[in-house]
């Protein structure tokens, strides 16, 4: 499978990053952004519907095709959707599952509360 050009979306992801201030405290932060193309939707289905209840409507589903992102490797990591890529993310990648020629990885939304954490 071959993902059309045209319904791909620009994104940046961030690699979660623990630095240290001059007092030893760690500060929770995000990496520099890595551009990123996907084709994004949001979750539907029967299936995701039982998962996520309510809480679908912040989920999205991707399919991206490249080697930045494996299983095992990104999940935990933040995706700029919505917000520019010097911003903190407002997605975060739960899950990567690899297919032959592509990958699913789902999206979930982060809350206000979990960006300042």
């Amino acid at each position: 499978m071959r993902l059309k050009e045209s319904d791909l979306i620009t994104v940046y992801i961030k690699k979660p990053e623990n630095t240290q201030d001059d007092e030893g405290y760690n500060i929770a932060g995000w990496g520099d952004p890595q551009l990123v193309k996907m084709n994004i939707q949001s979750a539907g289905g029967a299936v995701n519907a039982q998962l996520y209840g309510k809480d679908i409507k912040y989920i999205k589903t991707c399919k991206y095709q490249g080697n930045l992102l494996y299983e095992g490797h990104g999940e935990g990591y933040g995706v700029c959707l919505k917000v520019p890529s010097t911003a903190d993310p407002d997605y975060k990648i739960t899950a990567i599952q690899e297919f032959s020629t592509h990958k699913n990885i789902t999206l979930e939304r982060i809350k206000r509360d979990e960006q300042n954490d």
